[in-house]
């Protein structure tokens, strides 16, 4: 990476951490929420670019374990004495509305429900992988929709936001920040990881399949953990989204959401962790600016994403790189 692009990182990290107080100061309150549902949805498609872009794993039901991770966390909130006592925790001490307890439960939840259905998807490729991820997702979406103690497919209203100590996350600003800790922590962990001699494993599985099993890797099973810790990724951001809107529905589940996550993925650069989120970033200021003129605003994306797949190969990421380095 230039050094021209990592100066435009920091910079964007930078605004960041200053935009609360600038739309404060501009009083556009709506920037913040905003923003947070881009780190948000910028988590999930860092998570699904690990199995995509670095293990040629192209889900089309991601969306399961963003689902699963909002579920976790508005049950527990729903069914907060239920929780501490399944726990063995005192009621009332915080327990199962513990965000940090939370996450780890819709991890957790999320990695079990991943290697179970990953057992089975990953023994399939190409076109039958991406059938039988959707076939799983949808199959949780139908889940939830018949679950009237959950409120079916009017959603789940949660009591209020997970509790988080030192941290009052009933205000948008301190939650604001709690999610940009959670995307500046998983961007740097999904680097580590896929710089680790297992992300040499799963690029090597993409690249070239045979030959890593001809130099005694079990693809399969780095596949699969590989498959598990990007689900635990969207679970931890299904968690942040729950929080963030207080509610969750069964559309949280769906194919459209997996698809939008795809094109994020596509949109920043396939391969590339920052580019997933860039692409997000793009991806939901087009749908705000879009859908302020017409409800179609998708039929405007269409045409964009296809000048991005043709003449930016490599993800709007890659093209801000090849303009650094011709600057260089």
């Amino acid at each position: 990476m230039s050094r021209r692009v990592m100066w435009i990182l920091a910079g964007g990290g930078l605004l960041l951490l200053a935009l609360p107080w600038l739309a404060q100061a501009m009083d556009e309150s709506y920037l913040t929420t905003t923003v947070t549902r881009v780190m948000i949805l910028a988590i999930a498609a860092v998570s699904l670019d690990l199995i995509v872009g670095y293990g040629a794993m192209v889900s089309f039901g991601h969306a399961a374990f963003f689902g699963l991770g909002a579920y976790v966390a508005a049950i527990l909130s729903h069914h907060f004495h239920l929780g501490d006592a399944l726990l063995g925790l005192p009621y009332g001490i915080g327990g199962s509305n513990e965000l940090l307890l939370v996450m780890l439960l819709a991890m957790l939840v999320a990695a079990v429900v991943a290697a179970l259905t990953g057992l089975i998807s990953l023994r399939t490729q190409g076109i039958h992988f991406i059938m039988i991820t959707l076939a799983f997702a949808q199959m949780l979406f139908y889940l939830f929709v018949s679950l009237d103690v959950y409120g079916g497919e009017d959603g789940l209203v949660m009591s209020g936001r997970n509790h988080l100590p030192g941290i009052d996350t009933a205000d948008d600003n301190q939650f604001y920040y709690v999610c940009l800790l959670a995307l500046l922590l998983y961007v740097f962990l999904a680097r580590r990881l896929v710089n680790s001699p297992f992300g040499r494993v799963i690029r090597g599985s993409k690249s070239n399949p045979r030959r890593m099993q001809a130099l005694g890797y079990q693809t399969y099973w780095y596949r699969l953990v590989a498959y598990v810790i990007a689900a635990t990724g969207a679970a931890l951001a299904g968690v942040l989204m729950a929080n963030m809107n207080e509610f969750v529905d069964p559309g949280l589940f769906s194919w459209q959401l997996s698809g939008e996550l795809l094109v994020m993925v596509i949109l920043g650069g396939l391969g590339t962790i920052y580019g997933a989120v860039i692409g997000a970033s793009v991806f939901l200021l087009l749908e705000i600016l879009l859908s302020a003129y017409t409800e179609h605003w998708m039929f405007f994306l269409g045409p964009f994403l296809v000048l991005v797949v043709i003449y930016a190969r490599h993800g709007l990421f890659g093209l801000l790189q090849n303009r650094a380095r011709r600057n260089d």
